[in-house]
């Protein structure tokens, strides 16, 4: 057996010095050696495992291949063979009763659950990431259960390793644990609670990686781009971090733009102050000379004359929505119809112009509608057309305006969103 022929070498090396019989000496040197020769083994066969992984992704050329190579997962799990190696060796050394050789095979044994400990979470990590990539469709905020899994595998390893190391059964020592619940609940309490956090924004589907979120009460409002156990990590649009723990999230409220990105839509919402002084009631020679001008308030009033009231009414896309009894009435009109034939405006969600309650800065006009795209500046450029145009064509009506723009409104829409479409993106606007 090697054990043998290597404790005979060793022998003979001692007598050839004159240290033989030195039953101390021998078993150190043979520790030594076999120490070595278990990292050379262990060594070479990683080498080995890693040579035949690259030529079995060569030849079949897998994506779960070359995730194995790039997580190195296979090599990590080989840390188990130097320690498995040494305690096949190390007992023919010693005499079974040696307390030398008990401590040895403790200590050995504590390094080899460490070992197998590294092994199980490159497995877990190499398992959570080819979920995220294949399975993970929604973006669920799915790391913390991997963190969870991680904290599971270490507990129980450092439990073992310590009954191990100790002489203690592992069932005495998670019954003193439970002495420190208390104290131990009260340092994981993070960690616990967005533990329970990650669970509820998965099962409610409350947020997914690549969200524009904003939250109340802090910094963030920007692109989430990691979500762990203690941490949701928020890039702000001006490129700035902010960190906000997942309890935070489910305690309070917060805003998720996830759905305007899913409908390809974001909201415009403007508001043109009117000069009541300048509303005054028209004509049908007025009608007549505007359609000359603008064919859409021709359009806006044959339908209105072969409706009636009734369109004045209806819900949907475009409504008829104004008079010929007044020039807000009729802008009003020429406005609707006008966005209606645009084609960057959306025509299956909400458009209207509506009058507004009076201020004392003068008539509220606002103009609601949606852009068919959420990208940032593309979105700007429809809404300035929009404002311009409104407000180039208010005075052929004989309206005095100027512009007020919701500001509360448009702060919420404005940002750059780059995952969404490139460098210049914006994730859609709100709903309503």
């Amino acid at each position: 057996m090697v054990a043998d022929w290597l404790l005979g070498t060793i022998d003979d090396l001692l007598n050839s010095v004159g240290l033989g019989g030195h039953a101390r000496v021998e078993q150190m040197i043979y520790v030594c050696v076999i120490v070595a020769i278990a990292a050379g083994l262990g060594w070479v066969m990683k080498r080995i495992i890693l040579a035949a992984t690259q030529k079995v992704v060569k030849l079949r050329h897998t994506q779960f291949g070359f995730e194995l190579l790039r997580q190195k997962t296979l090599t990590k799990c080989a840390h188990v063979i130097t320690p498995l190696v040494f305690l096949a060796l190390v007992p023919f050394g010693f005499d079974r009763d040696s307390d030398l050789l008990d401590l040895i095979e403790r200590v050995t044994c504590v390094y080899l659950a460490f070992a197998v400990g590294y092994g199980l979470n490159a497995v877990l990590s190499f398992v959570f990431t080819r979920y995220n990539d294949k399975e993970n469709t929604r973006n669920l905020p799915l790391k913390g259960v991997l963190n969870i899994g991680r904290g599971i595998v270490w507990g129980v390893v450092t439990i073992v390793a310590v009954a191990v190391l100790f002489d203690k059964s592992p069932t005495v020592l998670l019954t003193g644990l439970g002495a420190f619940a208390a104290a131990l609940m009260l340092v994981f309490k993070d960690s616990i609670l967005g533990f329970v956090a990650g669970i509820q924004m998965s099962q409610n589907d409350m947020l997914h990686v690549g969200d524009w979120i904003v939250v109340e009460g802090t910094e963030a409002n920007g692109v989430v781009e990691d979500v762990s156990l203690t941490t949701v990590k928020i890039r702000n649009f001006d490129m700035t971090l902010v960190m906000v723990p997942p309890y935070r999230l489910v305690s309070t409220s917060f805003r998720n733009w996830r759905g305007m990105q899913e409908k390809g839509a974001r909201r415009i919402m403007l508001a043109l102050i009117v000069n009541p002084a300048t509303i005054r009631r028209i004509g049908s020679d007025t009608v007549d000379a505007l359609g000359g001008k603008y064919p859409e308030v021709k359009d806006f009033a044959g339908k209105l004359s072969k409706a009636g009231v009734t369109m004045l009414a209806q819900g949907g896309t475009a409504p008829v929505n104004g008079t010929v009894d007044t020039n807000l009435g009729l802008f009003r009109g020429y406005l609707g119809s006008w966005l209606s034939g645009r084609e960057y405006i959306t025509k299956d969600q909400y458009l209207m112009v509506r009058v507004m309650a009076p201020t004392p800065e003068g008539v509220p006009l606002q103009i609601y509608c949606f852009a068919n795209t959420t990208v940032w500046t593309a979105y700007e450029a429809i809404l300035s057309a929009v404002m311009e145009h409104a407000m180039a064509s208010a005075s052929d009506f004989g309206l005095e305006v100027y512009s007020g723009v919701d500001l509360s409104v448009r702060s919420e829409n404005m940002g750059t969103n780059p995952k969404s479409a490139g460098v210049a993106a914006a994730p859609a606007g709100g709903d309503k």
